[in-house]
């Protein structure tokens, strides 16, 4: 699929909701356990999302629109969450996810881009030039990452559980995919 704004922003919208209906009045067994040592709990994730909405989209979407690639992004905390979230509760960081990403929707919104703009280029830390598109898309993409990665770890929690039906069992099979 080609990259479009209306259907990047359809997706980024639905992802509050869907994080919601899953996670929402769940018992800790399921949002607090991780996979093992220096994994991530489904908490862990809504609070890594919430540290993207502050740091990363957006304020990197306005670097390029306002820099270019001569200044390049500050680099990105993927353990920001660990300190942020200290304290609150998975509902506090679920309503606090949807209140940023709805208010970075209607910025982008406002930003009123036209197809030529997403041609824009930035400069990323560890990967150089990138386009304001390919940023966007990103931004969708890791999102379905880290809605695949919390079914992921909730599976993990059954992994012994389920048996022999394990071998049929996409989600007993994968692994993590961040480095």
């Amino acid at each position: 699929m080609q990259p479009d704004l209306e259907n990047t922003i359809a997706l980024l919208a639905r992802t509050p909701a869907t994080l919601n209906s899953l996670l929402r009045d769940l018992p800790e067994a399921w949002t607090a356990r991780n996979e093992g040592e220096n994994t991530w709990s489904a908490f862990d994730v809504v609070g890594h999302l919430i540290h993207g909405e502050r740091t990363d989209w957006m304020p990197r979407a306005k670097m390029i629109l306002q820099f270019g690639d001569d200044l390049a992004f500050e680099p990105f905390d993927r353990w920001a969450q660990v300190r942020e979230s200290q304290g609150k509760s998975l509902d506090q960081l679920l309503d606090e996810f949807a209140r940023l990403r709805s208010a970075n929707l209607a910025d982008l919104r406002a930003l009123n881009l036209r197809p030529e703009d997403l041609h824009l280029r930035g400069r990323h830390p560890a990967l150089g030039v990138v386009t304001l598109s390919e940023l966007l898309s990103t931004w969708a993409a890791h999102d379905l990452t880290h809605l695949h990665q919390i079914s992921r770890i909730m599976a993990h929690q059954y992994r012994e559980a389920v048996g022999p039906w394990t071998k049929f069992l996409g989600v007993m099979q994968c692994a993590g995919h961040s480095t």
